[in-house]
């Protein structure tokens, strides 16, 4: 029985000679002591939620249409009221309200929508609300979400911890051979992805059943960066600095 072929040997670092003005490409990097090191390194990192939103819904249905107003508008106070206690800011909060007649009754809806940057306001507020209002109001499960800006700094972290793997290896490798490793020819970015978190099936079957930290899980990104980097190779490596 024939053994299957073996898989194609990776090459992650490569010593190169000085490339001369013939065969040197236009867009070669130079190299000003004749000889580089050619390396790719990888990170991936992750970000959880850095926002949730609440939504908290109301309403009220009395013969007088001034009752059913009145009868909301309190229980509206008071979840703002709390809400500014604890830190949420003024403009963190949207209220939309409808007011209709159902048959010979006014009936008057109210939904809050609040935005928490602190998770742990977030639950006190909330337990807050159910203990005082009880069934009068409904709270819906938070959505965790990242703002542009927490996106953008995954980005650059995850990109900059690649650089930094990638600097490590080439080090090593130049330890290897007892050379010391000069400074960067080439940088290129050549691959990075982003991806959302998930929850094991066997975990929940309803997204409403996910437990906060199960919806925190679930709404975590995740990035991955992959880069190619040429660096010079100095020479011999200082001794005092391999002993250091």
């Amino acid at each position: 029985m024939a053994l299957p072929a073996p898989p194609p040997a990776r090459l992650f670092a490569e010593l190169l000679p000085a490339a001369t003005p013939a065969l040197a490409g236009r867009d070669d990097p130079p190299a000003p002591s004749g000889r580089e090191v050619h390396v790719s390194g990888s990170a991936e990192l992750s970000a959880a939620p850095d926002r949730a939103r609440v939504s908290l819904r109301l309403g009220s249905r009395k013969g007088a249409a001034g009752e059913a107003r009145s009868s909301v508008a309190r229980r509206l106070e008071y979840i703002a009221q709390s809400a500014r206690q604890r830190g949420v800011p003024e403009e963190n909060m949207t209220v939309t309200e409808d007011f209709s007649r159902v048959e010979n009754t006014y009936q008057m809806e109210a939904e809050v929508c609040i935005i928490f940057s602190d998770f742990g306001k977030m639950q006190n507020v909330c337990n807050l609300l159910i203990e005082k209002l009880g069934t009068s109001v409904t709270i819906n499960p938070p959505h965790f979400y990242h703002t542009p800006e927490a996106l953008d700094t995954l980005r650059r972290q995850v990109c900059v911890a690649a650089v930094g793997n990638t600097r490590r290896k080439a080090q090593e490798v130049c330890r290897l051979f007892g050379q010391s490793l000069g400074k960067p020819l080439l940088i290129r970015e050549e691959e990075t992805k982003e991806w959302g978190g998930h929850i094991d099936s066997h975990l929940s079957n309803s997204p409403d059943s996910l437990t906060l930290q199960e919806r925190i899980q679930n709404a975590t990104a995740y990035a991955s960066c992959r880069v190619f980097a040429v660096f010079e190779i100095k020479g011999k490596e200082n001794r005092r600095n391999k002993l250091l």
